[in-house]
């Protein structure tokens, strides 16, 4: 099948029916009507010869075909930007998606570089549009890897092959409870560590059996994706748990939060930033790159 210009308005559609997971986000993205978005993809189906997915009053599900088209769809579109971008490169100007993925609750550190690096990337010219999205420490490496994102900020103590990674900053973790905890007025000298250890905890869903939060703490009894779910936990009054200082710290002003021996329950967490390995995509991921080493004093 060779493309013509129609067939890439068809993918596009597609792509976007895919990624929304059926017509009502795809209609708000593209800015057109179901109908409409239901021809297109009747017209590609037909085009390829495959059926794509079912659709109707059961949902959106794509068929064992349709996968295997969208993993093609999703490369095609992605050489395409590719293509523009480097062209764009070679004129020394700075086009396309940058497609950047963060782990959650790191605005909060006055270490983190992130919002800085944007702020000198923007006083360059520039005609880049931004894709931020956030995800756990495991599935950001995934997706650099996969050439989803472009780059992705996060704790990697285990890494993937494919992929380098640079640090940029330390992070401060210490173990909390909250007011209302058994604990939560009880003086750091009179705390017994032994005893501490086997309180109900919450963790994080994605850490590893030897991560500080699962090797010291003995009752793990809820987790969560995120630090701000997590905390909600730790809020409650019914779980300890390992969360950074600088999250914690406004519920610690307020009174809400107290750090637990932090002399000896505390970790250093080393925040790096993963690309994949060989040469960068292109001249903004590249520029990118470098404000956001620059800004945390550091060199690629």
């Amino acid at each position: 099948m060779q493309l013509a210009g129609t067939d890439l308005r068809l993918i596009r559609v597609f792509d976007a029916v895919v990624r929304h997971r059926g017509f009502p986000g795809a209609q708000v993205e593209l800015n057109i009507g179901q109908s409409t978005i239901s021809n297109h993809i009747t017209a590609l189906e037909q085009r390829l010869g495959l059926r794509l997915c079912r659709r109707g009053r059961a949902g959106f599900r794509l068929t064992d075909e349709g996968a295997e088209v969208h993993r093609e769809v999703t490369a095609v579109l992605r050489g395409l930007e590719d293509f523009t971008a480097n062209v764009a490169g070679l004129r020394n100007e700075m086009v396309g998606t940058l497609r950047i993925g963060l782990v959650d609750a790191i605005i909060t550190d006055p270490n983190c570089p992130v919002a800085a690096a944007f702020s000198a990337f923007n006083r360059r010219q520039h005609a880049v549009r931004f894709e931020i999205s956030e995800d756990v420490p495991q599935a950001l490496q995934a997706k650099v890897a996969a050439g989803e994102l472009d780059l992705a900020v996060g704790c990697y103590p285990t890494r993937i092959p494919g992929l380098r990674t640079i640090a940029l900053y330390i992070e401060g973790n210490s173990l909390y409870c909250a007011a209302g905890h058994p604990l939560f007025t009880v003086p750091d000298a009179e705390i017994d560590p032994l005893a501490l250890v086997r309180n109900r905890a919450a963790g994080r869903s994605y850490w590893r059996a030897g991560h500080s939060g699962n090797r010291t703490l003995l009752h793990t009894r809820a987790v969560a994706k995120t630090i701000e779910h997590q905390l909600i936990l730790i809020l409650t009054g019914d779980y300890i748990g390992y969360v950074p200082d600088h999250a914690a710290r406004p519920y610690v002003e307020a009174g809400q939060l107290r750090a637990l021996l932090p002399g000896e329950f505390h970790y250093p967490n080393e925040l790096a930033l993963a690309l994949k390995d060989g040469p960068l995509a292109n001249l903004a991921v590249g520029t990118f790159v470098d404000d956001l080493l620059a800004c945390a004093g550091g060199a690629r």
